[in-house]
């Protein structure tokens, strides 16, 4: 259905903006002046842009950033904790927002709430923005009639989840930055600096150290071929990403990432640490288990790791536990198949999965600070250790050089 972008006023003369889904201009108008608003501007949003980029990029500028998101979401909460309608509520920060995308999408949300959908329903038509997880949390909320309880528990997740990938993050940025800074000089002292100075030390026709002949090997290789370094790294990097794209290949690569010495538990760790506790905050908010371990799978990104949150699903809806699918794959560690064991037997699996995922998160980041303290100096050794052969390997000619000249 079409989408008209509209601004005018309402019956109390305030200025007001927004879209409206209808089949013409005439519908679109006759929906607003029924809400009491009389349209000063209307037209069709452009087709064209959706025709283009969105094409390629469906996300392309219709997706709210993620802080952005969490704090839509608690606002949401508070005002609907005021006892502001929902309607109103959306109506409310449509109209406070400053960025067009965001206005755009609270705007039809809110038109399809008002014409008697539920917002969880009204969440889903909007993927990119609004995650099956987002949506499934949002839907039991409504159902258990607790909406802002559970719209104030998402806003928490979705921080927390942001809070707990930028410490990934940040742990790994200072390696990342080393290699590809180090990679950059290194590529231009092999490739314009070290060949002008063997230049000078082949004219003098003396015969030049070891290190010296092998540093000369490699300069002049990589400008002799360096089109070819190019293509073949990119060819590498494009075989890569093809690879991934398939089942097979993506299958050999997680089974590759989780049998990696010290990457591949810390992996585990990252993965079961989300799982326990996207898991918890689903079923805190009402979601069932059976539904709330089908969004779950989504979050768990490992392929393996997946199969077997599947196979628990398929193992719970047989009417038995979770934990026998999830310890007979290997890759869940003991202490989570134990802490869902005895959740399962008490009553309080949500409590279990948010310790269990508290254990798991403060484990990733203990590991990533060892391994952040262990890459800085070995990177900076490797660093100083490669820049003290090309300083070898240019100085000894010239020391042999003084030698004949005395």
């Amino acid at each position: 259905m079409p989408v008209f972008a509209y601004r005018g006023l309402a019956a109390n003369g305030r200025s007001v903006a927004g879209v409206v889904d209808a089949d013409s201009v005439r519908t679109a108008r006759g929906k607003l002046r029924e809400r009491g608003i009389f349209p000063t501007e209307l037209a069709e949003e452009a087709a064209a842009v959706k025709r283009t980029l969105r094409d390629y990029f469906p996300s392309f500028g219709r997706r709210i950033p993620p802080p952005e998101l969490s704090l839509l979401t608690r606002q949401l909460s508070s005002l609907l904790g005021a006892g502001v309608q929902l309607v109103d509520a959306l109506a409310a920060l449509a109209d406070q927002s400053t960025r067009p995308v965001t206005k755009r999408l609270l705007s039809q949300v809110r038109e399809r709430v008002r014409e008697g959908t539920s917002l969880g329903d009204a969440l889903a038509i909007h993927p990119e923005t609004f995650s099956d997880l987002y949506v499934g949390m949002v839907r039991a909320g409504e159902a258990a009639g607790a909406l802002e309880t559970v719209l104030n528990r998402v806003a928490d997740f979705s921080e927390n989840q942001a809070e707990f990938k930028a410490k990934v993050t940040h742990a790994l940025t200072y390696p990342v930055i080393m290699v590809c800074v180090g990679s950059a000089i290194m590529f231009f002292l092999m490739s314009y600096v070290v060949p002008q100075v063997a230049t000078i030390f082949q004219q003098s026709n003396a015969a030049l150290p070891l290190p010296t002949v092998i540093l000369i090997a490699v300069s002049d290789f990589i400008s002799g071929y360096w089109l070819l370094l190019v293509l073949l790294i990119a060819g590498t990097i494009a075989g890569t990403m093809y690879g991934l794209s398939t089942k097979r290949g993506r299958r050999l690569y997680d089974t590759w990432l989780l049998r990696m010495p010290y990457i591949g538990g810390t992996v585990i760790r990252v993965l079961c640490a989300r799982f326990a506790r996207t898991l918890a905050t689903m079923l805190q908010s009402g979601v069932q288990l059976l539904p709330a371990l089908t969004s779950v799978k989504h979050v768990v990104t490992n392929g393996l790791m997946a199969d077997a949150v599947e196979e628990s699903r398929t193992s719970i809806r047989e009417g038995h536990g979770m934990t026998h699918p999830l310890a007979q794959s290997g890759l869940f560690p003991p202490l989570l198949i134990e802490m869902i064991r005895v959740g399962e037997r008490s009553g309080e699996l949500e409590s279990m999965l948010e310790r269990v995922a508290d254990t798991y998160e403060r484990e990733v980041e203990r590991s990533l600070d060892q391994l952040t303290t262990l890459l800085e100096p070995l990177m900076t050794l490797a660093m100083a250790g490669i820049i003290l052969f090309m300083m070898l390997a240019i100085l000894m000619p010239i020391f042999q050089l003084n030698q004949l000249m005395k």
